[in-house]
């Protein structure tokens, strides 16, 4: 239960901040090019409570985190779009898609940066046992964040439906090719459950987190 509880608090603050984020970008770029939808339903809203699935955003990751050597992942309820409101029709739909992965890449890079931060205020290593400790657990929690924005990021650009991506992707398809591609979705489950198989997912996300490693090694060097 200790090891439960120790690890619900070192994710919980770094999976909420990438879905509520990630979702809140992908409505306000909606609100830019024109489509109020998700405002009018509360969606523009930094607030957890206004995206939150119960099977996504609770169910599904304290399952996760149960498990031997589990971690938290999960998403939030999927905002709504009326791309038929966007006064730039392709450009929204791309631009408003982007919004969740871009979002989520620039919080990993705030929290590479603020892990390096953490880690020179409180020297840690250096310092007090009681500092250290305190330092130590909020490296922790910022490292989990870095990592799940920079995974959130790159596991939403695959160009699968219903992803970001594939809704990118869209933008540049002629009519007939997005119909086509539109059919495809509906054997996306499949190819998920044979990637998760495979661990083909693990291959196609590492460059993210060896971005996020990257980024993080540059803020330590750039402060120390």
């Amino acid at each position: 239960m200790e090891d439960f509880v120790s690890k619900f608090a070192m994710y919980v603050p770094g999976f909420l901040l990438a879905i509520v984020f990630h979702e809140a970008a992908h409505a306000y770029v909606a609100l830019k090019f024109g489509d109020d939808t998700a405002k009018m339903q509360g969606r523009l809203s930094l607030n957890p409570m206004a995206h939150v699935d119960i099977v996504g955003t609770i169910i599904f990751p304290l399952v996760l985190i149960m498990l031997p050597g589990g971690t938290m992942f999960g998403w939030a309820k999927p905002v709504p779009v009326n791309s038929a409101r966007f006064t730039n029709f392709r450009k929204g739909l791309f631009w408003v898609s982007a919004a969740g992965p871009i979002s989520n890449l620039i919080l990993g890079t705030l929290s590479a940066f603020l892990f390096a931060l953490v880690y020179v205020v409180f020297d840690v290593g250096s310092s007090s046992p009681q500092d250290m400790t305190l330092g130590v657990s909020l490296l922790n929690i910022v490292k989990y964040s870095i990592t799940i924005n920079f995974v959130l990021a790159g596991f939403n650009l695959i160009p699968l439906p219903p992803l970001d991506g594939s809704r990118m992707l869209s933008a540049f398809l002629s009519y007939n090719a997005l119909r086509k591609y539109e059919e495809f979705g509906r054997y996306s489950i499949f190819v998920f459950i044979i990637a998760m198989y495979t661990h083909a997912f693990s291959y196609l996300l590492a460059p993210f987190v060896w971005m996020g490693d990257l980024l993080l090694m540059f803020f330590l060097n750039l402060m120390s």
